[in-house]
């Protein structure tokens, strides 16, 4: 387990430092950059010359990358141009928030849509299995903004509320952060749900037809006994590793939902970054976002090896 454990963390390492240049090269193809926007159509060549050399812009581009790597590897991301903020504090904070998001929308799918996948397999082509079939086809194919505008128009208009507008962490006021957040976590937790039950129900069906399951049937050991022992146990580790995918989507997905709830998380942040070309900002965001992604998936790795001995000795 060390032994594993040592060379997945050493490929995280190597796939971080390539994901470092594809990030600093990739926010660099973007037309235009702070200088251009800030010249506008006013001012000369010294005063252009000028500004690249205050934000670094004039040095050979392999050079600007060795200056951010190295400080990155000393926990420095930069500061802000356009705000003149550390790129730590500001990523730091919008992170907690996509968080916070993620983890609930996890909860919530995860509760709402394995049992449903489990339900689906029980009653595999009867009337409920068509319902909730039905119910992942929705989900699957409906655009995530699309789910949060209908939700935010159908509450307003039924119930006459809607979200603060003002985000409030949980730390301050359970309650306010609960109803800021009841809505997105709802629109992304819909479609996850949906993926997660027709994930489980694939599973479950395809568990439940294995010879060993209808061996136990015949000998009259207990539905709920082959269920649990058996079946359960053997799609526990393929919805682990689903449970990580989804994350990874929602963390993703979470970029469209926070611009249309005024959420100040890290999708919102990246996307203003974007708009006035603040590098600093779009590559520390990046990085952040594809470091959580390899957290995760290190997490899952470990998770079923220690649910599934057998993949301990491979």
């Amino acid at each position: 387990m060390a032994s594993y454990l040592a060379k997945r963390l050493g490929a995280s390492i190597l796939t971080a430092f390539l994901a470092s240049i594809l990030v600093f090269m990739l926010v660099r193809l973007v037309p235009g950059d702070v200088v251009a926007q800030m010249m506008g159509q006013a001012g000369g060549a010294e005063a252009e010359a000028s500004l690249r050399a205050f934000f670094g812009l004039d040095q050979p581009i392999y050079m600007q990358y060795l200056i951010w790597i190295g400080n990155v590897l000393q926990g420095d991301l930069g500061t802000s141009w356009a705000r003149g903020l550390p790129v730590s504090d500001m990523v730091g904070k919008a992170f907690m928030v996509t968080l916070e998001i993620g983890i609930v929308t996890l909860v919530v799918a995860t509760l709402v849509g394995v049992p449903l996948g489990v339900i689906a397999a029980i009653y595999e082509g009867r009337p409920l299995d068509t319902i909730i079939q039905g119910f992942n086809l929705l989900g699957l194919a409906a655009p995530v903004f699309w789910v949060g505008l209908m939700l935010l128009v159908g509450v307003s208009s039924a119930l006459s509320w809607s979200p603060p507008l003002r985000f409030v962490p949980p730390t301050r006021s359970l309650a306010d952060n609960i109803a800021i957040l009841v809505l997105p976590v709802a629109s992304l937790a819909l479609l996850q749900a949906a993926a997660y039950s027709q994930f489980v129900r694939q599973n479950v069906v395809s568990a439940m037809h294995q010879e060993y399951v209808r061996t136990a049937i015949a000998k009259g050991v207990p539905v709920r006994l082959i269920f649990f022992k058996h079946i359960l146990r053997n799609v526990l580790v393929p919805i682990v590793t689903f449970m990580g995918l989804i994350l990874i989507q929602i963390l993703g997905g979470v970029v469209i939902i926070e611009s249309l709830f005024a959420l100040p998380g890290l999708g919102r942040l990246l996307l203003n970054a974007i708009e006035t070309r603040d590098y600093p900002v779009v590559q520390g965001a990046l990085l952040l976002v594809v470091v959580a992604a390899m957290v995760v998936n290190l997490v899952v790795d470990l998770a079923y090896r220690l649910i599934d001995p057998r993949l301990r000795t491979a």
